[in-house]
């Protein structure tokens, strides 16, 4: 038998080098075997065929997966450990009359899963008490001095996006009961909690490891109105909701799989409405001129609601979500807009020096990292992901403060960084550290940061890091201009939506011509003809890359295209366009 490595396939259409610098992979054979099936089976269009194979829908499923039901997705709250006792135990506080006080995380999931919890407790006519650390303060999770703060006025204390690693924390809520709803990774032995409910527990089986806080709160809430009815109360309307649970899936950059993707695809229904007071007022302030989406999550009203815990009040967002006052609404949305915008500023600021930085220490290792004195704490997760973009690798960006540094990181697919970081503050480098697979926290004493970061490299090189290989764009196949129809992108969008672990399909256009315009300082638009049908595109951010200048360039060479489908909807009117990632010259 011989060891010598399988060639690589061959480049889609033979794009070694894009203008990007982007080898192009396309389907295997065998998956296009499959979508050619499919398409004869279902009669549906062989470009969604191709996304249904490459997620592997089979023909019987594939109307199901088009049309997901959230009664068919929704797993058994009962199957987390400790879900029956938490729920109970919430149960019991309300009938008792007992005050409660909600412990959260600073960021979207961590509000969210705070105004599940008080929306559905004020339906029930109870008001708890919302607690959120400061993020400079008092840093992530529990600490001693708040739950002893909390435990002097509340006997139930229900920690949400955080909890799991805070044994000292939670002791010092004592004579106080805490009950954790999380996510994040556990290590071996849990803290003293009545109640630990998380899908990362480590006697957890996995299967639903891909939930976020907020998920897990309505799966308590699932299981808490259960119980309600088994006395024959009636327990308040979850499905109205799903709006707080979708927008911290996709903040969160959950997988959009399973369950995760019905909770969005309804929580955007749910959303449309616009009967939440505070996601109405953040529309507005946004500019939000369409029905919502999975990228209006990510990148209009995620980013507002995370704004007051990184640079402002901690508390703002999930004050936001869970209000029922539309004046309050509207004054908070207003400041974390205003909040939003000085948080774009210092991120920039702090990325050139952080990305200067990490060039100068090597972009080649299993790790990039940067650590600067006074960089904000609530900007360097954004750096992190920035950096982890530009490189391929794991990222990790530190502010230093007083000695002692705060920092965050995001990484790639396939490499663990959670339980990477969670093994160094294991070994006494971090003093604090934990997170889950694809992003990590993590505090640090200036004079141990070097070797700390050397071991946590040493870490993520034995998952690989260090070896990415060449950066890749996958495409499902090809797609002529007249065959890009508003039908066709419409029935693509039922395939969503599109996030983590699903991306939206990417097609290329063969051999096209194209006259292109620039928009702003970035962006171009664009006119594609292949054909007699012209396809209209965008290409956003086109010159912060070559890609701007060798399309807007005059000429008439022919270019290869490979970019997204997206409806255009305005003025009461939809038509489609081609969201452009990379092109090469045919």
């Amino acid at each position: 038998m011989s060891d010598t490595p399988s060639p690589a396939p061959p480049a889609f259409l033979g794009v070694e080098t894009s203008l990007t610098g982007r080898r192009w992979t396309g389907p295997a054979p065998a998956l296009e075997r499959l979508a050619e099936a499919l398409a004869q089976d279902t009669g549906l269009p062989l470009p969604l065929c191709r996304l249904l194979a490459a997620r592997g829908v089979a023909p019987e499923q594939a109307a199901g997966f088009l049309a997901p039901q959230l009664r068919d997705l929704l797993p058994d709250p009962r199957g987390l450990r400790d879900m029956e006792r938490a729920a109970a135990r919430i149960r019991a506080a309300l009938s008792a009359r007992e005050r409660i006080a909600i412990f959260a995380d600073y960021d979207v999931d961590g509000g969210a899963s705070a105004a599940l919890l008080l929306d559905w407790l004020r339906a029930l006519g109870h008001d708890a008490t919302l607690y959120i650390p400061d993020r400079i303060d008092e840093g992530y999770g529990p600490n001693v001095p708040a739950m002893q703060a909390l435990a002097r006025s509340h006997s139930l204390i229900v920690c949400v996006d955080c909890g799991t690693l805070s044994h000292e924390a939670i002791a010092a809520a004592s004579p106080a009961e805490v009950v954790i709803l999380d996510h994040h990774l556990a290590t071996e032995t849990l803290p003293g909690a009545i109640a630990v409910v998380n899908p990362n527990r480590q006697d957890e089986d996995g299967r639903l490891s891909h939930l976020c806080a907020a998920a897990v709160v309505f799966l308590l809430l699932v299981e808490a109105n259960r119980q309600l009815r088994a006395e024959g109360v009636s327990g308040p309307d979850l499905l109205r909701l799903l709006d707080l649970v979708a927008l911290a899936t996709v903040a969160d950059v959950a997988p959009l799989v399973g369950v995760n993707r019905a909770f969005v695809r309804q929580g955007l229904k749910v959303m449309a409405r616009r009967e939440r007071p505070g996601l109405r007022a953040l529309a507005d302030v946004a500019r939000m001129d369409s029905a919502p989406s999975a990228y209006a999550l990510g990148f209009l009203l995620g980013p507002r609601v995370n704004a007051g815990g990184r640079i402002g009040q901690a508390d703002l967002g999930a004050r936001l979500l869970a209000t029922a006052d539309p004046a309050e609404a509207e004054a908070l949305a207003r400041r974390l807009d205003e909040l939003n915008a000085e948080r774009r500023l210092l991120t920039e600021h702090v990325r050139e020096e952080a990305m200067a930085q990490a060039e100068a220490r090597g972009l080649d290792g299993p790790l990039v990292w940067a650590a600067g004195e006074g960089w904000h704490p609530g900007v360097v997760g954004i750096v992190a992901a920035r950096l982890k973009e530009a490189t391929g690798r794991p990222a990790v960006v530190i502010g230093l403060d007083g000695g002692v540094g705060k920092g965050s990181g995001r990484s790639v697919s396939g490499v663990d960084l959670g339980a990477a970081v969670q093994r160094v503050a294991a070994e006494g480098l971090f003093l604090k550290g934990g997170g889950h697979r694809m992003a990590a926290g993590l505090t640090v004493a200036q004079e141990a940061l070097e070797p700390a970061m050397a071991r946590l490299g040493a870490l993520l090189a034995r998952q690989g890091a260090d070896r990415p290989g060449p950066r890749a764009l996958h495409v499902e196949g090809l797609l002529m201009p007249e065959a890009a129809t508003l039908p066709l992108a419409e029935q693509i969008e039922s395939a969503g939506p599109f996030g983590a672990s699903a991306p939206a399909p990417r097609f290329v256009i063969p051999s096209a011509s194209v006259s292109a315009r620039r928009i702003g300082e970035s962006h171009l638009r664009l006119t594609v003809r292949s054909s007699a049908a012209p396809l209209e595109a965008m290409a956003f951010g086109a010159f912060d890359s070559p890609l701007g200048p060798a399309l807007e360039a005059p000429g008439h060479r022919l270019f290869h295209l490979a970019g997204r489908l997206e409806i255009n909807s305005w003025g009461g009117r939809s038509k489609v366009q081609l969201r452009l990632d990379d092109a090469a010259e045919a």
